[in-house]
């Protein structure tokens, strides 16, 4: 069963307070990038470099993957975004974790951190993390209003970020089919 918008739905325009947020928390980002260049690999912490890249490349392919599950599933109404769905996407990355896009949002800052070893980098960071899986919430209760009992279907089903239970649950869900 397929829960449909209609096209004149109100758009959400942020508001002063969340655009002063906004703006410090990239701030922060920034300030974590640059701290990436001038204090790279600070602690001489090798192991901690390597995992830090491999986490960057990931967090930027995890980034990308719901652009396409979207864009292939999601049926937004023409003219509007593609994250503006209209039915939820429960298939490739939204098969495993149900906020694909603040994970690696999420991954990228901490790949950040493992890469400069920086305590700064590390201050700079928490405030992102916190607002991002808060965020997370947020989302999952305006899904909710959007989609109802067909989204708590899949709040059950999906994890909220656990990429391994993710793909251990989705793998046991098609090994049953």
């Amino acid at each position: 069963m397929v829960n449909e918008i209609t096209h004149n739905q109100n758009r959400w325009e942020p508001t002063l307070k969340e655009l002063i947020l906004w703006s410090l928390l990239g701030v922060l980002f920034v300030g974590q990038v640059v701290l990436c260049f001038v204090s790279y690999n600070w602690a001489d912490l090798d192991i901690l470099l390597y995992i830090g890249w491999a986490l960057f490349a990931f967090s930027l392919v995890l980034g990308m993957l719901p652009r396409m599950a979207f864009q292939a599933k999601g049926r937004a109404p023409e003219g509007i975004s593609w994250i503006q769905t209209s039915v939820v996407v429960d298939s490739g990355i939204y098969a495993i974790v149900r906020h694909p896009m603040y994970l690696s949002f999420i991954l990228l800052v901490v790949s950040l951190i493992l890469i400069s070893q920086h305590w700064l980098s590390l201050i700079f960071s928490i405030p992102n993390i916190v607002y991002f899986y808060l965020n997370m919430g947020r989302e999952e209760e305006s899904s909710i209003e959007k989609f109802g009992d067909e989204y708590r279907r899949y709040m059950q089903r999906v994890p909220r970020m656990n990429l391994v239970l993710g793909i251990i649950k989705l793998w046991l869900h098609r090994k049953h089919k």
